[in-house]
């Protein structure tokens, strides 16, 4: 039995069974989902529908795109014009699907494995401990009668760090940007939105959240998604990021947490824009 990590999907459904082929995966293995399972690829539909037929097999975080089709699927929110997840909007299973997303975490951890697992990353102030709090609550909105109201108040970039004082909707956007949009952020947790390239690119008076002395860094191993430009380096040796821009036409990538083995297929084309 093995235990595989997977960077963003983005309906690249194809190249996921390929990886899944060359994995050898079976239901005797394990598979986990860093977020964006949706979206800017061209079977976002199919996508769902695997993943959810793997049941207890997979764990999945909820990445800003999964977030943003349960947002558009509730009304609260309408779709742009690069959105690709119609399929699913038009589907016939279309509730089942969005009720089993809209029941996936925002952080994931196996202490067996000593691994984590986030979308976007992990502010330096918190444990895995705090981490986990601060993902529960949102969690349990998200779950809840409140889901529709806060999709609504869900995006922005204010506040751009978190504070033990905040309250209402602006506590809950802070902690849905750390674990689904976060790249840069300074020492105290602030979070610069603009950069998106490159390491070379940080802003100044920023770094990757995943260079600070962070917390919940030195509680085990961590594995994220969200940041293409990355290109799977994290230069950091407990660190791994998995977006490795299948959607651009670049790949597709699993690490198998057992022995952190990297294994990936090639995209079959360039998708986004």
């Amino acid at each position: 039995m093995a235990t595989y990590a997977i960077g963003d999907i983005q309906g690249c459904y194809d190249e996921l069974r390929e990886l899944l082929k060359k994995v050898n995966f079976s239901k005797k293995d394990k598979l986990w989902l860093a977020g964006d399972l949706v979206n800017r690829g061209p079977k976002s539909l199919e996508t769902l529908r695997f993943l959810h037929s793997l049941g207890n097999q997979v764990t999945v975080v909820l990445g800003n795109h999964d977030l943003h089709l349960l947002a558009v699927y509730s009304g609260a929110m309408k779709a742009k014009r690069s959105d690709t997840f119609h399929d699913i909007l038009a589907a016939p299973d279309a509730e089942k699907l969005m009720k089993w997303l809209r029941n996936q975490p925002l952080l994931a951890t196996d202490k067996l494995l000593g691994f984590t697992m986030v979308h976007a990353g992990i502010p330096p102030q918190w444990s895995l401990k705090k981490a986990h709090r601060r993902a529960r609550e949102v969690e349990t909105v998200l779950q809840g009668t409140l889901a529709n109201e806060f999709f609504r108040h869900m995006y922005g970039n204010q506040p751009a760090c978190w504070s033990g004082e905040l309250e209402g909707w602006d506590r809950l956007r802070t902690i849905t940007n750390y674990f689904t949009r976060m790249r840069f952020c300074d020492s105290e947790g602030k979070m610069e939105f603009f950069a998106k390239g490159t390491l070379a690119s940080q802003p100044s008076g920023f770094m990757p959240w995943f260079n600070h002395e962070g917390k919940a860094l030195k509680q085990g191993y961590l594995v994220f998604g969200h940041w293409a430009a990355l290109e799977g380096k994290a230069d950091r040796a407990n660190v791994f990021a998995l977006d490795t821009g299948c959607v651009w036409g670049n790949t597709l990538t699993a690490l198998r947490l057992d022995d952190k083995e990297l294994i990936s297929v090639k995209s079959n084309k360039r998708y986004g824009n």
